[in-house]
């Protein structure tokens, strides 16, 4: 209705004829190989949305056929947002930016479920093995793809690749504290 309102509806049209796929084409396939960073979205069975991030060496996304992937997940901070939203509502999006060659982006929504470990490999044995050396999957997300599309490169930034600042030239608040407002130091004392 939005599209035959703002009389965008033959543009879309076209759209999803020639960028939506139901399945991964070869080089979207090969585009996730190379990606180190994904965006995902989840929703819990209210419809409350969740975006959040995740990364790991290229390819920590397997692809593991023309429409299944699978990533691990790896201890965080005990929240479980992504993976109780799973539990309750298997829609998931994930979104691919290429920000340094390419620029350009791929979005796929699926369903996803929550797997041990044993089981996927016993179902896909060719998985990676180590794909964070030293880290141990707690479990895996297994996305069944529904549709695969473009995102245009028109407002993706260029960004360059940077080593991480290191020691005392550093100066932030530890990660739990980074948003919290500080006190103001009159304060310390008064709100105990």
């Amino acid at each position: 209705m939005l599209q035959d309102h703002l009389g965008t509806a033959e543009r879309a049209d076209a759209f999803y004829d020639r960028q939506v796929h139901p399945h991964l084409t070869e080089p979207m396939r090969d585009f996730i190989s190379r990606q180190s960073m994904v965006f995902l979205s989840t929703a819990d069975s209210r419809g409350h949305c969740d975006a959040s991030f995740r990364a790991g060496p290229p390819g920590f996304v397997t692809v593991l056929d023309d429409r299944t992937l699978a990533y691990p997940e790896y201890r965080g901070n005990g929240v479980m947002a992504s993976a109780g939203n799973i539990s309750e509502n298997p829609h998931a999006g994930l979104l691919f930016v290429d920000f340094t060659q390419h620029h350009i982006g791929l979005h796929i929504n699926g369903s996803a479920r929550l797997l041990h470990e044993r089981d996927l490999r016993a179902a896909h044995p060719l998985v990676p093995a180590d794909t964070a050396p030293g880290r141990q999957p707690e479990f895996w997300v297994h996305i069944t793809v529904v549709e695969a599309y473009i995102h245009c490169s028109k407002h993706i930034p260029h960004l360059e690749p940077a080593r991480r600042p290191q020691g005392p030239a550093l100066k932030r608040p530890k990660d739990a504290d980074y948003f919290i407002a500080a006190v103001p130091a009159d304060r310390l004392l008064t709100d105990r």
